[in-house]
């Protein structure tokens, strides 16, 4: 019988942007916008993409490397207030095997033109298949691209 066990952990990171909140609600609301940003790196590409943005409203994202693990990305969204808040709970797989539960909240806060995001998650990282750093780390990659995308959307505007 394998071993089985689950390691709580919480982290935060926060970050300005040079968009407005509504700029920012949109880049995570919108399918169009999420998807030029979300997928981690960049050479990930989707092979699904779903996103019923609504409180109980579902998004599911399959990516990774070519022809390597599926990191499938399975949300439910818990709470929205628009241009403020989004709260969602999400599972993560490789391949078939479920890796971590987790709450996650990203609080949009207006900061002088641009906006101050806290994105906070609360996860039960299991078996050992990966780790809260690594997943902080993803994290600050996506967000990293949300910055991308938000400078390339102002440029194109």
């Amino acid at each position: 019988m394998k071993k089985r066990s689950v390691t709580h952990a919480t982290f935060v990171i926060e970050r300005t942007y040079a968009a407005s909140p509504a700029r920012v609600f949109a880049a995570w609301s919108r399918k169009d916008a999420k998807a030029r940003w979300f997928a981690c790196h960049d050479e990930w590409k989707p092979s699904l993409h779903e996103l019923d943005f609504r409180v109980g409203g579902r998004e599911r994202l399959h990516t990774g490397p070519r022809g390597g693990t599926v990191h499938a990305f399975d949300s439910l969204y818990q709470d929205i207030v628009p241009d403020q808040r989004i709260v969602y709970t999400y599972d993560m797989h490789l391949d078939d095997v479920r890796i971590s539960v987790s709450l996650a909240t990203v609080e949009l806060i207006p900061e002088g033109t641009g906006t101050r995001l806290v994105f906070t998650e609360q996860g039960a990282f299991l078996d050992g298949h990966t780790t809260v750093e690594e997943r902080e780390e993803g994290t600050r990659v996506g967000l990293d691209n949300l910055d991308r995308a938000l400078r390339h959307a102002a440029a194109s505007a």
